[in-house]
């Protein structure tokens, strides 16, 4: 139920509130907060916003022009679970106070945007989106080196050891097997109890939960199962995701991680997104076409596939990224699609004869990008592939995995490091700013600041092991 200004500030009456948190996400997914006192929220923060200082968050404003101004979604209301004190959490779009309107960088403002355009594009109303965030669990995280790739990370023996050991101490008897770590009960799997209370505390902060389960590598690896929602919900819910899961593992003692490859030769953690249109409370995907999709749902396919290079610039967007998209691990590199097939990077999901579950879900996306730009992209993507009634081609119905190296060259990839997702993005970029949402400016400097903070310093130095768990937002 839509909650307004009014309904807020008597739950910070009732429910005796002495705190109110206001979140905002900045340009690479990372929340940013500032608490109030109760005395200074009244219902005009809600249309004029609370100033901050946006020169001190990375990629906005210099300091010439710093005064900015986030305003509370009311709807985003819950109480914080991990604070001592009352604490009334709410999440923000960011405004420019010199006119009100929305600041052009927002990732917030940007999917709003994005979503303007759906409307005004007479396609579709509504964009539905059900991200899958994986994430390891460690009890120890240390420096070490990967020799294979030349640069340091998590250790990975000493991450498999603390992530599998009884804790009796040091009995491996009940380790999770290499790729075994799906759907494995106790006492192989140690952390039912946590995962039951990530997914409880999610619940009390809103978010439509529905199971949870350990993931396949060995050392620790997990998901959370949360409902599609809007699109701007679904990012709201991934974010709130995030910070319970990282909240409820230090509350044990560990470490949670969303970085894409934190154990070396193992599987990586991804957020295959889900995602369908509708218009007027009808599904737009439903037809009688291959997987029982529409032409428009072929269409979108069309385009997300033509447009993925520059996609990935926002749905991969760190250096880690890519080495989890390496083929073997079920992160796909193959720019197809196909029914029920994981490895292909477009996944048509089994939904049987109801119109209403049918949907693509992008395989490539994991949970460092920052949600309200990936989930912004992979639609503007499918909407230019609609526009312009883009052929996504055949389906590609066999394992991927299994094909020849001549068979494979003849298909396209996904690119193969950060910097060449940035610089498809460079030359692709159209089916973005055609929309108003994501302007040149903003693409201009998403690009730079990736490439003199994480590209450019990989020439650098040869182990800069900061770069690589910079962005596990």
């Amino acid at each position: 139920m839509t909650k307004t200004a009014q309904d807020i500030l008597q739950m910070i009456e009732s429910e005796g509130i002495e705190i109110i948190d206001l979140k905002f996400v900045d340009l690479f997914g990372m929340w940013q907060h500032c608490s109030f006192h109760k005395s200074l929220i009244d219902e005009d923060v809600f249309t004029e916003g609370a100033a901050f200082d946006g020169s001190s968050i990375r990629g906005w404003k210099g300091i010439q022009a710093s005064d900015m101004a986030m305003v509370p979604d009311p709807n985003t209301a819950w109480i914080d679970p991990f604070m001592e004190t009352p604490t009334l959490s709410m999440i923000c779009s960011i405004i420019e106070p010199r006119t009100g309107e929305p600041y052009d960088r927002d990732p917030r403002s940007i999917a709003a945007k994005a979503l303007e355009y759906l409307k005004s594009s007479g396609i579709g109303d509504t964009a539905f989106c059900g991200p899958e965030p994986e994430f390891f669990v460690f009890d120890d995280v240390k420096y070490g080196q990967d020799e294979s790739s030349g640069y340091y990370e998590v250790d990975s023996v000493e991450a498999i050891w603390n992530s599998t050991r009884d804790e009796a101490g040091g009995n491996l008897g009940h380790k999770i097997g290499y790729k075994r770590g799906y759907f494995p009960v106790g006492p192989s799997d140690t952390l039912q109890d946590i995962r039951t209370e990530m997914l409880l505390t999610m619940a009390k902060c809103g978010v439509d939960v529905e199971k949870h389960h350990h993931e396949v590598a060995t050392a620790g690896q997990c998901e959370l199962g949360m409902k599609f929602a809007e699109l701007i919900t679904a990012a709201d819910n991934v974010q709130t995701y995030k910070y319970v899961v990282k909240n409820v593992a230090k509350k044990y003692g560990k470490t949670a991680t969303f970085m894409p490859k934190p154990v070396f030769n193992d599987n990586g953690s991804g957020m295959h997104t889900h995602i369908s249109l509708w218009k007027e409370g009808e599904p737009l995907f439903f037809g009688d076409n291959y997987a029982d999709l529409s032409q428009t749902a072929l269409h979108f396919i069309g385009g997300l596939l033509k447009h993925a290079p520059a996609v990935l610039a926002f749905t991969n967007p760190s250096v880690n990224s890519y080495k989890r998209l390496v083929p073997g691990f079920e992160a796909p590199v193959t720019l197809a699609y196909s029914e029920g097939n994981r490895s292909a990077s477009l996944r048509i999901p089994l939904t049987g004869s109801n119109p209403k579950a049918k949907r693509m879900e992008f395989r490539c996306p994991d949970a460092t990008a920052n949600p309200y730009l990936a989930f912004s992209a992979i639609m503007l993507a499918g909407l230019d592939g609609i526009k312009n009634q883009i052929d996504p081609g055949e389906s590609l119905d066999v394992d991927i995995y299994e094909l020849s190296p001549e068979e494979l060259g003849k298909l396209r990839s996904t690119p193969a490091s950060l910097e060449g997702a940035l610089n498809a993005l460079k030359e692709d970029n159209e089916f973005l700013t055609a929309s108003g949402a994501f302007t040149a400016d903003f693409i201009d400097n998403y690009i730079a600041y990736k490439m003199e903070n994480e590209v450019d310093p990989l020439r650098l130095r040869p182990h800069p092991f900061e770069y690589v768990l910079y962005y596990d937002a």
